[in-house]
């Protein structure tokens, strides 16, 4: 079973701007390789982290509206989420360890 919640307009509320912990937001596509990718490296990161974050997707296709809200141009895009606030973001494809690095400063 995955740690990972997918995301939709309806409850990105809930899920992402109402969260108690730091919120991993991943904006892909099915047709993106990148995102093909990084899917595991998320998904990892979701198991390693447990209870500390929530990680969640965003499918960019079908929750045009939420892309654009956040101004995604290029996917993946990352969003880390603090307190309801964007806090953090890379675009494309990192390292698991930076992006390890870069959610632990968040913590």
């Amino acid at each position: 079973m995955s740690n990972v919640i997918d995301v939709t307009q309806d409850t990105f509320r809930s899920t992402v701007i109402e969260s108690e912990k730091p919120v991993l937001v991943d904006f892909w596509a099915e047709w993106c390789g990148p995102c093909k990718k990084l899917s595991p490296m998320i998904e990892e990161i979701a198991a390693e982290f447990g209870d500390q974050i929530t990680v969640a997707k965003i499918d960019v296709d079908s929750e045009r509206t939420l892309g654009a809200m956040f101004q995604i141009m290029s996917i993946p895009s990352v969003l880390v989420f603090k307190d309801g606030e964007k806090v953090d973001e890379f675009v494309g494809l990192k390292p698991k360890s930076e992006i390890v690095a870069m959610l632990k400063d968040h913590l």
